[in-house]
């Protein structure tokens, strides 16, 4: 199978297992990174990796653990940084990342202005005032961002609020998506698929 096979669900699909994944592990994770394999090349060179009766058209590969910092105010950069020096074999149809997030709620830009707008001057502390705040405000909520980008050119972005009784009441696992979520982030991990690589 090649990237051109791959059927319009398959990134959905692939997304979702991956935030099945993470999510088996609890909250409070760092960002993981995934490559996202066709299952059919993956049960032809490591047929152990692969279940008989899985019919998924990729496979979620969890990459080894990101080398980011525990300083929330560093490791947006950090990520930045790893994504654009990251690049993949051909064997690779895609990518995955997986992070924990703050959203606020639109009447909450406001208070981020406030923060932010006297720095202007300076964008790495108005960034760092503007997460500052985030973190701090009254109304914010943690959610899973889990984005992927396959070298079709399919993107997609799920959103998973955190609930920590949902568990306990037995409930699915619920996933948002907007169109116009995380595009930077997007772009970011559509650009390791295009990168030169050393393999």
């Amino acid at each position: 199978m090649t990237d051109d096979d791959l059927s319009p669900d398959a990134l959905g699909c692939a997304l979702r297992d991956v935030t099945e994944f993470v999510d088996a592990a609890g909250w409070d994770q760092p960002p993981m990174l995934f490559a996202l394999v066709p299952t059919a090349a993956l049960a032809q060179t490591d047929p152990d990796l692969v279940d008989e009766q899985d019919d998924s058209e990729l496979s979620p590969i969890a990459q080894e653990q990101l080398p980011l910092s525990d300083d929330p105010d560093t490791v947006a950069e950090e990520l930045e940084h790893l994504l654009a020096t990251t690049s993949w074999p051909d064997v690779v149809a895609g990518c995955a990342l997986a992070q924990e997030i703050i959203v606020l709620p639109p009447q909450a830009e406001s208070d981020l202005d406030e923060a932010f707008v006297p720095l202007l001057a300076d964008p790495e502390a108005a960034d760092a005032a503007a997460r500052a705040t985030a973190r701090e405000h009254p109304q914010q909520q943690r959610a899973r961002l889990i984005a992927g980008a396959l070298r079709d050119g399919q993107r997609l972005a799920l959103l998973q609020m955190r609930d920590d009784t949902a568990e306990e009441r037995g409930d699915r696992l619920e996933l948002l998506s907007h169109p116009d979520l995380a595009p930077g982030l997007l772009d970011a991990l559509a650009a390791t698929l295009d990168a030169e690589h050393d393999f």
